[in-house]
C-alpha cells in the first residue's frame, strides 16, 4: 500500500497522439497536500498517513478540527488516511506534490461520489424490463412482487427497489496517468472518473497493479503513454 493524494475534478477532455488517435481523458487538480497526522502500529495498531487539502478559514471549522490541524500548521478542510506499509520518512506538517506521488504510466484508483439522480423508480434505477405493455395491463413499470406470503413472510434485504439513487462512494479501478503537470497541479488519467466537474476525488496507487492482466494492459499501452503530446485539445466539460 501506498501514499495517495485528494483532488478535484476539473473535467474531461480530449488528448491527440502523433498519429492522430483521440484518448478521452480526465483531468483531476491535486494542489499541494499536508500530512495531517501518522498512525504508528504501537500506538494505533496500524500503519496510515492522514492527508488533507484544500486551506479553509478558521470558522469554517470546529474547535476539535483546529486543535488536531495545530501541528501540521495549515487549516484544511478534506482529510483522508491512506494504508501504507511503513512511515519511515515522513512527518506531520510535509507538504506533498502531485509529481512527487506519481508519474506518467502509473496505475491508480480513483475514488469519488457519483452524481445524485434524486429518488429513482426500479426500472430507471436497476435497468428492469417491466410489465407488457399491451392492453388489459394496470402496471407497466411497477417493481412487481417482493416476496410470497408465508415464507419467508418479510422483504429480504438488499431487494432491488425503487429509492435514492447515486450520491453514493464509487471506485474506479486501474486507470493509467498519462501525464503529470506540476507547474499546473494537474493530473490526467486516461478515462472517467465518478462525480461531477468539481468533485472531490481520493487517488491512490491501484489495488490490482500487481495482477497479471494489469501488467500486460500497461505494457499494451505503454507506446500511448510515451508518444502522449501534451498540449490538449477540445476541452469538453471543464
Amino acid at each position: 500500500m501506498a501514499i495517495g493524494l485528494i483532488g478535484k475534478k476539473v473535467g474531461m477532455v480530449r488528448v491527440f497522439l502523433k498519429d492522430g488517435t483521440a484518448v478521452p481523458a480526465t483531468l483531476i487538480e491535486v494542489k499541494p497536500n499536508y500530512i495531517t497526522a501518522i498512525r504508528t502500529k504501537e500506538k494505533d495498531g496500524y500503519t496510515a498517513l492522514q492527508v488533507g487539502a484544500f486551506e479553509s478559514k478558521e470558522k469554517h471549522l470546529t474547535k476539535p478540527e483546529l486543535g488536531h490541524l495545530k501541528k501540521c500548521g495549515n487549516v484544511l478542510r478534506v482529510l483522508k488516511e491512506f494504508r501504507v506499509d511503513s512511515v519511515e520518512g515522513f512527518e506531520v506538517g510535509q507538504e506533498l506534490k502531485v509529481d512527487s506521488v506519481f508519474q506518467p504510466g502509473d496505475l491508480v484508483d480513483v475514488v469519488g461520489k457519483s452524481k445524485g439522480r434524486g429518488f429513482a423508480g426500479t426500472m430507471k434505477r436497476w435497468d428492469f424490463g417491466g410489465f407488457p405493455k399491451s392492453h388489459g395491463h394496470r402496471y407497466h413499470r411497477a417493481v412487481g412482487s417482493i416476496g410470497n406470503r408465508s415464507d419467508p413472510g418479510r422483504v429480504w434485504k438488499s431487494k432491488r427497489m425503487a429509492g435514492h439513487w447515486g450520491n453514493e462512494p464509487i471506485r474506479v479501478q486501474s486507470l493509467v496517468v498519462l501525464d503529470v503537470l506540476p507547474e499546473k497541479n494537474v493530473l490526467l488519467v486516461k478515462g472517467s472518473v465518478p462525480g461531477a466537474n468539481g468533485g472531490i476525488l481520493f487517488i491512490e496507487k491501484s489495488r490490482i497493479a500487481h495482477r497479471k492482466s494489469q501488467r500486460l494492459k500497461l505494457n499494451r499501452i505503454k507506446p500511448t503513454v510515451e508518444n502522449l503530446i501534451k498540449e490538449v485539445v477540445g476541452n469538453e466539460g471543464a
